[in-house]
């Protein structure tokens, strides 16, 4: 969210960044807030005008009282009883102006950082680095969920029955490797220097709309019905919001956590291949990262944090490649985004595994999220997430990056890293 002064003062810089973003369709709110919000300063000097004259006309209905002047005195208040209704109508009037460019902050977009590259939508997202060679495998490799059926690992069936389409029960194996990567993940990330945490599942509407858009909330969240909350699509909208209203010191900085949650979207519009199976479901779990820091030090962590996510990856020998995502792919409050791509042996291509994103100040302002530095000026903090894994989405990298055939039956290799979380398994093989 932009602060209201730098729209006012900017407004060519931002209708510029709304067309980088292709969101022409905004390009109206620049001005229609600007007025409102001028609106709102009139209002608003209006009133403590009123407040100040309030003030300086009791003192004068003292003082004629005192002189035995009645008349002038009942006119004077008079004139008081005016200016309180209209005082009244004004702070009313305060109030809707102040919700209403509220409404409009919020959508705003948020200026993208000058590197990222412009383009329409996700098909103009520029490639930056790959890592591991592709694996061409010499046997036809199935299908996840078939894969995943060979080890006993999978009902989808039941789960159908028990909560409908988008869920899963892994079982054996499958499920332990699952357990096992989100542990090796946790334990990776505490290596680095991050506090792991265990967040809440759900979070209040405020936080809501401190952490994401209009738009991904509706596209994402499930709502509980009669209360004022609703179910995370992912840790870092209740991490970040655990700094909600808060001044931290800057000596505390930078503050890195690395978080364990289940996550429950609504996946709108699924389809295709990569849509089936366990790719897009209403339930997961993942562990996240999330970083609150100075403005002058965002980018330099924005680079460490998609950097871990390849160095994690590539630990469990799956080739992955970097994506920095263009203007148009970019969701409103971000600055800059690189999504991390895992290697698919059996599409012969890439597919998201972790996404990581600066969102400069925006979700600050939202939420209050201050600093105070060694002279006391407060200053908002950046803040910045990053998928660790987001297994069982990520178990479909590992599942076929790491399975070979021997014509009879099906191995998984367990990567090093990952065998003490297995029970020093190096391998398992299908029923």
């Amino acid at each position: 969210m932009l602060d209201i002064r730098f729209i006012c003062d900017n407004p060519e810089l931002v209708k510029e960044n709304i067309k980088k973003k292709f969101r022409d369709s905004k390009l109206g709110l620049v001005d229609e807030i600007i007025e409102l919000y001028n609106q709102k300063c009139a209002a608003n000097n209006r009133a403590n005008e009123l407040r100040a004259n309030r003030n300086k006309i009791s003192k004068q209905i003292g003082m004629l009282m005192a002189q035995g002047k009645r008349d002038e005195a009942e006119e004077i208040k008079r004139l008081v009883t005016e200016q309180a209704e209209e005082l009244k109508a004004l702070e009313i009037k305060e109030d809707e102006l102040a919700k209403k460019v509220l409404e409009i902050q919020m959508k705003i977009p948020n200026i993208v950082d000058s590197s990222v590259p412009i383009g329409k939508d996700d098909s103009e997202n520029v490639e930056v680095t790959q890592y591991g060679e592709k694996t061409v495998p010499d046997f036809e490799i199935p299908y996840h969920t078939d894969i995943m059926a060979a080890f006993n690992g999978i009902d989808k069936e039941a789960a159908g029955k028990v909560a409908g389409e988008g869920f899963y029960y892994l079982m054996g194996d499958i499920a332990r490797l699952h357990s096992a990567v989100l542990a090796y993940a946790r334990d990776f990330m505490i290596d680095k220097g991050f506090t792991y945490c265990i967040p809440p599942y759900m979070i209040r509407s405020n936080v809501v709309t401190g952490v994401m858009s209009f738009e991904e909330m509706d596209a994402m969240m499930y709502k509980i019905e009669g209360e004022d909350l609703y179910l995370i699509g992912t840790s870092e909208h209740s991490m970040i919001g655990k700094f909600i209203d808060t001044i931290t010191p800057e000596e505390k900085l930078p503050l890195t956590l690395t978080s364990y949650s289940p996550c429950f979207r609504k996946e709108k519009g699924a389809h295709g291949i990569e849509e089936r199976g366990i790719y897009r479901i209403h339930q997961f779990e993942k562990q996240e990262m999330i970083v609150i820091c100075k403005p002058e030090e965002s980018m330099e962590w924005f680079n460490k944090m998609w950097s871990y996510s390849v160095e994690l990856f590539r630990s469990m020998d799956i080739p992955v490649r970097t994506l920095e995502c263009c203007t148009g792919d970019l969701a409103d409050l971000k600055v800059k985004s690189y999504d991390i791509e895992a290697w698919s042996p059996k599409q012969q291509k890439y597919f998201e595994v972790c996404s990581c994103s600066n969102l400069g100040d925006a979700q600050a302002r939202r939420l209050g999220i201050r600093v105070k530095d060694a002279e006391g000026k407060k200053y908002l903090a950046h803040t910045l997430n990053n998928t660790v894994v987001a297994p069982p989405r990520m178990l479909i990298a590992f599942l076929e990056n790491n399975l070979s055939f021997d014509g009879a039956k099906y191995t998984i290799s367990i990567p090093k890293a990952l065998q003490p979380y297995m029970g020093g398994k190096e391998k398992i093989e299908s029923k």
